[in-house]
């Protein structure tokens, strides 16, 4: 399949997507910043979030509309001031979009509502993200389905139902370009939640291209699951972590997401195929093996015995395992010390 005119697929480096989310921290020129570090560091794509506090939640402080679990990085936030917060104002996308066309980088977002896709629409995007606490949205993915455009859907705290149910309508509602990503929703991830041999399972069931949406620390989990097929990865990115952002405690800065790009591309193109076979870069190797080699000078007629053949470096002479079937022999022409063994040495042919 491919996204914007990129190809996406195992054979092609990994689709990488630089996640803004509320990084910007209410700047523009910070946002600005975040997409010229992304086409900096090699990433594909960066991806935009686009809702507003009112369509994302009430503006409440009833019980549910705070944050509750000790553990989170927005412990006793109430979600409309969070959402007021790191959302991306509606006018900035036209701008930023434009700014990574002009750095060769794609550009699209993750609508939240209806009324989203219905603006997106407008900016022209090349795909769409349906994020992970949205693919229970069966209407929202009909609406994204129905622009025609690729869909890429997260999985982070679902059910195997679930994903089954998110992927089936996006099918029956037109979606013909479809990636599941496998994700954990924390923040940061454990890798020991990570479970990336889900991957290929996800892309046997689903017949799609799949990827892994990350959120833990560093790049381990993001490039092992390139090892186990995904073609897509997401990665959230701040400009400076120091400098904070709701999502800085888990975002890659830009040198770290260069090394992925690096890393990921390397672990997919050490893939290589399931044949077992020297290489071509191994041809130099196998002339360093061991081989027989003469090791006094002989007289025509000398018998071979394991005081005038060894086994010795370079490999240019019979392998080894040949030894006793030249022991006892008797060379047919005088030969120098230092000379390779071959059947001729004892007037044989070789053995099929």
């Amino acid at each position: 399949m491919r996204i914007g005119g990129v190809e996406v697929g195992r054979n092609r480096p990994p689709f990488v997507i630089a996640e803004m989310s509320g990084n910007h921290d209410g700047s523009f020129e910070r946002a600005l910043r975040i997409v010229e570090a992304a086409a900096a560091a090699g990433a594909t794509a960066v991806k935009l979030q686009t809702y507003t506090a009112d369509t994302m939640t009430l503006d409440s402080d009833r019980p549910g509309f705070v944050i509750e679990e000790p553990t989170s990085l927005w412990y006793g936030r109430r979600l409309y001031e969070l959402y007021e917060q790191a959302h991306t104002p509606w006018e900035w996308h036209a701008p930023l979009i434009q700014r990574a066309r002009e750095l060769g980088l794609l550009c699209f977002s993750s609508p939240f509502d209806a009324s989203a896709v219905a603006f997106l629409e407008e900016l022209g995007l090349p795909c769409y993200k349906i994020a992970s606490l949205e693919n229970v949205d069966h209407p929202l993915i009909r609406t994204v389905a129905a622009t025609g455009k690729p869909m890429i859907i997260s999985t982070g705290a679902s059910t195997l139902a679930e994903v089954d149910e998110a992927v089936q309508v996006a099918r029956d509602a037109g979606c013909h370009d479809l990636v599941v990503l496998r994700c954990t929703s924390g923040y940061p991830a454990p890798p020991d939640d990570a479970n990336l041999r889900a991957i290929p399972i996800l892309r046997e069931r689903y017949g799609c291209e799949v990827g892994l949406s990350d959120h833990s620390l560093g790049i381990g989990v993001a490039v092992a699951a390139v090892a186990l097929g995904a073609t897509v990865i997401e990665k959230h990115l701040v400009d400076d972590r120091a400098a904070g952002g709701v999502d800085a405690a888990f975002s890659m800065e830009p040198d770290e997401l260069s090394r992925l790009v690096e890393e990921a591309d390397r672990a997919r193109r050490s893939l290589g195929t399931a044949e077992f076979a020297p290489a071509a870069s191994e041809a130099g190797a196998r002339t360093r093996r061991r081989s027989l080699y003469v090791t006094a000078d002989l007289a025509a007629g000398t018998q071979l015995t394991v005081h005038n053949v060894r086994s010795i470096r370079p490999g240019h002479g019979l392998p080894p395992k040949y030894l006793d079937d030249l022991i006892g022999q008797r060379v047919v022409r005088d030969v120098p010390a230092g000379t390779p063994t071959d059947w001729a040495l004892i007037g044989r042919e070789a053995p099929p």
